[in-house]
């Protein structure tokens, strides 16, 4: 009875991860199936019945430009790319193509984490395979993300196994920078770090492997995406302290990891103003030190 009441208590935990993961003001455009106006739509991956889209926002006539894609938090059970336009847009008309990506989740197609990423780096794959036709620089691409979204973001960087075996292995599904916004780094003990908050809350039943198989903290190594990440101290959800673990161990590795934490500020902070200005501001400031953006006036 007891270690059925825990199991239950785990899952009800998770599901206030799922949805309190994306706090912020809530807006009338944010639907899924998403709905823009005015962007470029391709199909990057077909899963039985189901077609998995990017948006596309580019600049005029891209020729070699960097390349940015977006995955949605939503505890990877839920969410929208629709949560990523306003980066897309900004980013698109400083010369970047900025794409925000569908893929699989829980609640709509009973998906594991696994499977997420096996969508998030097929979508990489996609991008770089198809640069030529995009105007993109295959070796400037980078990954961003929020919450579970910046988790598939990094794991695409470190984590290999769970592509899907229609992939074509021959392309790199690795970026080559990072931008992450509150993400799930430290999904098991590491080190000190007893991984308390998120990285106790999800067994391994709802990821699909064992935690440490799919944390990208276990898996960093050198050579490294230079990477940037936005946090608030204030956090529940995924606390701060997994991010400084993560930044801790991504330096010792010779790595560039630029921690930005946000004091007093809770999950999905980024969403709501002044805090998508902000980060978004230091998004480009970031994207710019690599030279992938012209310095701005």
């Amino acid at each position: 009875m007891m270690r059925t009441f825990c199991f239950l208590l785990i899952l009800v935990s998770f599901g206030q991860f799922a949805v309190s993961q994306d706090r912020q003001p809530k807006t009338k455009d944010r639907t899924y199936p998403p709905q823009f106006q005015d962007c470029q739509t391709e199909i990057y991956k077909t899963v039985r019945e189901t077609e998995l889209k990017l948006y596309i926002f580019s600049p005029d006539k891209p020729s070699h430009a960097p390349a940015i894609v977006f995955f949605f938090g939503g505890g990877w059970s839920s969410g929208t790319p629709q949560q990523f336009e306003p980066q897309c847009r900004k980013l698109s008309s400083l010369g970047m193509v900025a794409i925000t990506a569908d893929y699989r989740v829980a609640s709509r197609h009973n998906v594991k984490p696994t499977e997420c990423l096996a969508d998030a780096r097929s979508a990489v794959r996609w991008i770089r395979q198809n640069s030529e036709k995009l105007g993109i620089d295959p070796n400037r691409i980078a990954a961003a993300g929020g919450s579970a979204g910046g988790h598939l973001a990094a794991s695409c960087a470190f984590i290999d196994a769970f592509d899907a075996p229609t992939d074509d292995k021959n392309v790199s599904a690795e970026p080559n920078a990072l931008v992450l916004f509150n993400p799930a780094l430290v999904l098991a003990p590491l080190d000190d770090y007893s991984a308390e908050g998120f990285g106790t809350r999800v067994p391994k039943e709802r990821l699909g492997t064992e935690p440490k198989s799919i944390s990208p903290a276990h898996h960093a190594t050198k050579d490294a995406p230079p990477t940037i990440i936005f946090h608030g101290t204030n956090d529940t959800t995924v606390p701060s302290q997994s991010a400084e673990v993560f930044t801790k161990k991504m330096k010792s590795l010779g790595n560039r990891c630029d921690l930005k934490l946000y004091p007093s500020q809770k999950h999905g902070f980024f969403n709501g103003e002044p805090f998508q200005t902000q980060t978004l501001e230091e998004t480009i400031v970031f994207l710019t030190s690599l030279g992938w953006l012209k310095q701005q006036r």
